[in-house]
């Protein structure tokens, strides 16, 4: 799934492409029912040709357009979507589920393997985002209250560091990645935590998504940025997907164990 570098990537490659141009057609397949929410999607698609694209934001893994009605088109990539600016027409794609032509001929193409891609055409991004958590690469995210959030929990910490209510954007690649650099086992009761290792935590989720943004993305197997290109930092990952090879630390081979449903991946001697 795209976490926050990857919907970020997007973001920045469709800001200077797509913001001021007005979409003129849209297309939602009838192979992805579920794709557009709270609407028919020809109600959907009725209502965002005309509208103009005043701006591109993100709410963790939401890509929010601000149009020029004021309504938000809210758009979650889930676990294979991807949001692609193209020159011309969407090239034929058997998981093609949305089109969207704008003023200067070009498209913005919707393409989703497993359909589980959803959007939404709200008055207020609010009733999508609501129950999200500080954003990790913004001011908000302190490492004080930060700690204060963990204290209260006795989950696994990797598994509150995904809940989208405690942090936003982060999920299961760099939360293995920045739980690896921070030296926390994933199994460890989140309230357990020393306020030093909160720290060490806080820094180290800032850190690997800053590096992942700057490689743009992980392109495991279907993320793509918002020119079709894969990203980088797959290449760079330190225990994610990397069961039973070698910790570049220690030599010790990195497990992986299920966690909340979730394959996880840790060094059991940095880690311990």
């Amino acid at each position: 799934m795209p976490e926050l570098p990857e919907v970020e990537t997007i973001r920045r490659d469709l800001v200077p492409v797509v913001v001021g141009r007005t979409i003129t057609r849209a297309w939602i397949s009838p192979s992805a029912p579920r794709l557009v929410q709270l609407m028919p999607p020809e109600e959907f698609a009725r209502q965002i040709e005309g509208q103009r694209i005043a701006d591109i934001s993100r709410r963790g893994k939401y890509l929010l357009f601000g149009l020029d009605s004021g309504l938000t088109w809210a758009v979650h990539l889930r676990m294979t979507g991807r949001l692609m600016h193209r020159e011309r027409a969407c090239p034929e794609d058997p998981h093609l589920r949305a089109t969207f032509g704008l003023d200067d001929g070009t498209w913005l193409c919707f393409v989703d393997m497993r359909k589980f891609g959803t959007m939404w055409l709200v008055d207020d991004a609010t009733l999508v985002t609501a129950k999200m958590g500080p954003e990790p690469l913004d001011e908000s995210f302190d490492p004080a209250a930060f700690r204060g959030v963990l204290k209260r929990r006795s989950a696994p910490i990797k598994a509150v560091i995904m809940d989208q209510s405690v942090l936003a954007g982060l999920g299961n690649i760099y939360a293995d990645e920045a739980l690896f650099a921070a030296r926390i086992n994933p199994r460890r009761a989140a309230g357990s935590l020393s306020r030093q290792a909160v720290q060490r935590l806080h820094a180290a989720i800032v850190e690997v998504l800053h590096e992942a943004l700057g490689d743009r993305g992980s392109s495991f197997r279907d993320y793509v940025d918002g020119r079709g290109n894969e990203g980088s930092h797959h290449l760079k990952v330190k225990v994610f997907r990397r069961t039973d090879q070698p910790c570049y630390a220690c030599g010790t081979p990195v497990r992986r164990v299920r966690l909340g449903g979730r394959s996880t991946h840790y060094c059991p001697r940095c880690q311990r």
